[in-house]
């Protein structure tokens, strides 16, 4: 064929033709023609390194024609055979083990958590006691719930129940207005009332309220009612305790609040004076 009828070769990468560079080898790799046809091999390689970040199993594909680029590597040895399937054993089996990992963590934590808990409500000596009799497989179960059960239990909000009666029923508690103020009083408009989720209560709140819970009771357990002297009747009553008297402080202030905003007033927008 003349020098006329030859066909030029461009790489569609860097530009450059088989003129400039007389040994680069070239590959067709997808269905393009004409312009984008060709294309340096080492320009190649480097584009699809960019594209697979690291990730050599990764597909490429062209992107004009979206062909996938066929991608061969040369044949391993025994030993190196060996060693990537077991590096792509491990990548895959990674995340499963390291989920398993953290639900074993949680799950043991739950475990000693129940313990310290029996032995902080019953008593460290009764406590063990109890667990040194009780069927190990009851323990495994039964100790992780009782950290789930607090933070179950600390979820419900029975507040919000008290302060639907409350104002439901503030008409007939007027009696109560002078030990309480506005407890009776009536309010001029109903404000918006915050969703629970913009509420103050957060999760870490919640979850940290639930788990304190226990030492709270026992120690309220102990000021309060000392003249008891079980262990376990104690710091429930003292739990009881705490939450009867949180609990009326909170609806008292959630009430107080409501009232707040329900007589707060716009003001005028003040006029500037002319000079």
């Amino acid at each position: 064929m003349g020098i006329l009828g030859r066909v030029i070769l461009s790489c569609w990468v860097c530009f450059a033709t088989d003129e400039d560079d007389r040994t680069a080898e070239w590959v067709r790799p997808c269905r393009c023609r004409g312009s984008t046809k060709w294309v340096h091999q080492a320009c190649l390689q480097r584009w699809v390194d960019e594209k697979q970040r690291g990730n050599s199993t990764a597909r490429v594909a062209c992107p004009q024609c979206n062909a996938e680029y066929l991608i061969v590597f040369p044949k391993l040895g025994p030993v190196v055979y060996v060693l990537d399937l077991a590096d792509r054993l491990i990548s895959k089996a990674g995340p499963f083990a390291a989920a398993g990992i953290m639900v074993g963590s949680i799950y043991w934590t739950a475990v000693t958590y129940g313990a310290v808990t029996v032995m902080q409500v019953v008593g460290h000596k009764e406590g063990l006691d109890v667990m040194e009799r009780a069927d190990p497989l009851f323990l495994l179960i039964g100790l992780p719930t009782i950290p789930v059960m607090l933070i179950l239990g600390k979820m419900i909000r029975w507040e919000d129940y008290v302060l639907r009666l409350w104002r439901k029923y503030s008409n007939k508690l007027q009696i109560l207005n002078s030990i309480f103020p506005g407890i009776g009083c009536p309010v001029p408009r109903i404000p918006a009332e915050a969703s629970p989720l913009a509420d103050h209560v957060s999760a870490t709140r919640i979850l940290c309220g639930a788990l304190v819970f226990p030492t709270i009771a026992t120690i309220v357990g102990k000021l309060m009612f000392s003249s008891v002297n079980s262990n376990l009747q104690r710091t429930i009553l003292g739990g009881i305790a705490f939450v009867a008297i949180k609990g009326a402080f909170k609806v008292y202030f959630k009430q107080q609040q409501y009232l707040r905003q329900a007589h707060r007033k716009i003001l005028n927008f003040p006029e500037q004076e002319e000079a």
